[in-house]
């Protein structure tokens, strides 16, 4: 029987009890179900897991006992930052979930002048909590420990000026493939757009701050699709899927 995994940001040690709050404890007491002396696996995105055994389960209080600590990892050995141009509905959720799937390491959703989606100061911190939300379920449901880093959303041009290791961003119109290009040891910045791509100056100024374009082929790729696509080849060159 599959044991459930949950992300819990609070101190974890064998030996100790914990109680829940109310989100993580609706959860597994409506949504999953689950019973007292039950077990679920906990992790706070430190370091390993932790094997634990429900103590109680009721409408005031969901509490847990500690009894295992686990050291394992998923991690790809190939640092991953990625800028994620952000679309509409739930093409960017989509997009944010399998890039954690696939194991980036950080995620910065990034404002590009074909972003058709306006942010005041309390939007942006509402989706900054939305896409936090998607990161940490889909860390729990692909056996990651740890959580990607979710940076604030930023204008493109911020961004791109402060990045390093090989930077990279999508291109239908380049020349170059990612098979022709090594990281050497120093990681992957990789850049998607939005829906339409980017601009002209956005594609000259990526270029002048060190990115290269790449291309995924000779179709264009929704936007969505590409991210993964992308992320697949570059975990399938250089990273752990080989």
């Amino acid at each position: 029987m599959r044991v459930s995994r949950l992300y819990v940001d609070v101190a974890l040690n064998v030996g100790r009890h914990v109680e829940l709050n109310d989100a993580a404890g609706h959860y597994l007491r409506t949504v999953l179900r689950l019973k007292q002396d039950q077990e679920i696996v906990l992790f706070n995105g430190r370091a390993g897991e932790y094997r634990c055994r429900l103590e109680e389960v009721s409408r005031k209080r969901v509490s847990v006992a500690v009894e295992q600590f686990i050291d394992r990892s998923v991690e790809s050995p190939l640092a991953i930052n990625l800028g994620l141009g952000i679309s509409r509905g739930d093409r960017m959720d989509w997009a944010v979930q399998k890039a954690v799937e696939l194991g980036v390491t950080s995620l910065t959703p990034l404002i590009s002048e074909r972003c058709v989606i306006k942010f005041d100061d309390e939007k942006k911190q509402q989706r900054h909590q939305h896409w936090q939300s998607i990161i940490q379920h889909a860390a729990e449901q692909s056996g990651r420990t740890r959580l990607p880093e979710l940076n604030p959303p930023l204008g493109l041009a911020e961004w791109v000026d402060g990045q390093c290791g090989l930077k990279l961003f999508l291109d239908p119109y380049a020349e170059q493939v990612f098979s022709e290009l090594n990281p050497g040891g120093a990681g992957v910045t990789l850049m998607s757009g939005p829906e339409g791509g980017f601009s002209d100056q956005e594609r000259e100024y990526a270029k002048a701050a060190g990115f290269i374009p790449v291309k995924m082929g000779d179709r264009i790729l929704r936007t969505e699709t590409a991210v993964m696509a992308a992320l697949a080849a570059v975990q399938t060159l250089w990273g752990d899927f080989r």
